[in-house]
């Protein structure tokens, strides 16, 4: 670690700026969506699509935290990140408000936004993780992770709840005028929560002219892959993330089709399951903050135990669909919900004692790294559970078979996590990252991260 730890008013502004990202963010995934659907009447593939396109944009983070390492200094990039990420959500609102009119140029403008805010989220988020990683102390980092976290979710509900009330009566114009203020606050908090944090760089003091040479960013992607345990963590973060997502979009249509729930049923649902992430998150943080010596033994345990938890809730929800009428869905999906906050947690607690490990001055690369790995996940996890289950239900004609078959696979793919989690050493390793041959699954990681 660099320099004193954070106090936990630091971590508290560190936070603020993933309130500020989730603010733009919400308004790019949430409320565009629905105007571009509702009030234009387009096909619901055009949102999915440029939300898709956000999350493969972000399999530049490995560049980006390259990148933060030759300067060792990671505010310019939060900054930086959150300027584009900005633009480009007052240019997606744009684009959606010409969509009105014209929709091929709307849609035009609106894939470049979109584009602009995948490289903002990733090069403002790397960044910041990183920034926790070097400052917050280890028996801190659980509850750093949920504190950031709670935040980011805060900056979803507040932003929804007070642009809602400004975006009425809707006009094109609202739209745009509402972004723009949004993106404005967010850079002026951003601005403001990172001043005078981070110090300066202590590798900038060592070596003020930059005549460390450091290899260009191929050759040091390969460098930190031969590290056995960020090639691990990497296909560790990738399988649990597209476990994690991969239910998100099957859930509340499962509610609904075998167990007969109303619209208004499944999403109570699906707060319960939100309810539950929060109370996973806040357990790992009071546990970790509590344990101080042991805390980093802690965190490999809640993230192995996060997820074999993760596997056997979905186990049970696949179950309960052939037992409909008795089976206790919400207190299932609660438990689902509990699960997936506690590993979620440590797993990123997890991520900032690994970026200091391994090769010197390579924590922004192996943070981009995983970053890479879960934007992939997320990308392709709504996807795939989608698609899985409009091909299972080719195949049964009961619907709950269908769904049991693809929840299944989603905790098989959770108890495959919770396995390579347990192959993931916290504890210093050595710095030649010499191991043994990488499997099938970590090459196949590598080539899509190397864009091969």
């Amino acid at each position: 670690m660099s320099g004193p730890g954070l106090s936990w008013l630091g971590i508290v502004r560190l936070g603020l700026v993933q309130t500020a990202l989730g603010a733009i963010v919400v308004l790019t995934t949430s409320t565009m969506n629905r105007v571009m659907v509702v009030e234009f009447a387009l096909p619901a593939m055009l949102p999915g699509a440029l939300v898709a396109l956000h999350h493969v944009i972000q399999m530049s983070r490995p560049r980006f935290g390259y990148g933060s390492d030759l300067g060792g200094r990671r505010t310019p990039w939060i900054v930086g990140g959150m300027i584009v990420l900005s633009l480009g959500g007052v240019g997606a609102a744009s684009g959606t408000a010409l969509m009105g009119t014209d929709v091929v140029w709307g849609t035009a403008l609106a894939l470049v936004a979109f584009v602009m805010i995948g490289l903002g989220v990733g090069a403002a988020g790397t960044s910041l993780l990183v920034l926790l990683a070097k400052r917050v102390q280890a028996n801190r980092r659980a509850a750093a992770a949920t504190i950031v976290w709670m935040m980011m979710i805060s900056g979803f509900a507040v932003t929804a709840g007070i642009a809602g009330h400004f975006l009425d009566p809707f006009s094109s114009a609202r739209l745009i005028a509402v972004t723009a203020a949004v993106a404005a606050a967010a850079v002026l908090v951003t601005v403001l929560a990172v001043r005078g944090l981070e110090g300066r760089s202590p590798g900038a003091a060592a070596d003020p002219a930059g005549t460390r040479a450091k290899p260009p960013f191929r050759a040091a992607l390969r460098e930190v892959w031969q590290e056995p345990e960020a090639r691990r963590f990497t296909l560790f973060v990738f399988v649990s993330m597209l476990a994690y997502s991969a239910q998100d979009l099957i859930l509340e249509p499962y509610a609904g089709t075998v167990f007969g729930m109303t619209p208004g049923q499944s999403t109570q649902l699906a707060g319960m399951q939100h309810g539950g992430v929060l109370l996973g998150m806040l357990l790992v943080a009071v546990t970790g903050t509590a344990a101080r010596a042991s805390a980093t033994r802690l965190l490999r345990w809640w993230t192995v135990c996060g997820c074999a938890a993760s596997a056997l809730a979905l186990f049970g929800i696949a179950w309960g669909g052939s037992a409909a009428a008795s089976w206790p869905l919400r207190e299932n999906v609660f438990l689902l919900g509990l699960a997936n906050g506690a590993f979620a947690v440590a797993a990123i607690a997890s991520m900032m004692t690994l970026a200091g490990r391994g090769r010197a001055r390579s924590e922004g690369l192996r943070m981009g790294l995983w970053g890479g790995a879960q934007a992939i996940a997320f990308g392709l996890g709504g996807f795939l559970g989608t698609v899985a289950i409009d091909i299972a239900r080719q195949f049964f004609s009961d619907p709950a078979h269908a769904y049991a078959l693809v929840f299944s696979g989603e905790a098989a793919l959770f108890l495959y996590a919770a396995a390579l989690g347990l192959t993931v050493r916290l504890a210093a390793s050595s710095p030649t990252g010499e191991s043994a041959a990488p499997s099938f699954g970590e090459v196949a990681m590598t080539e899509v991260l190397q864009g091969r």
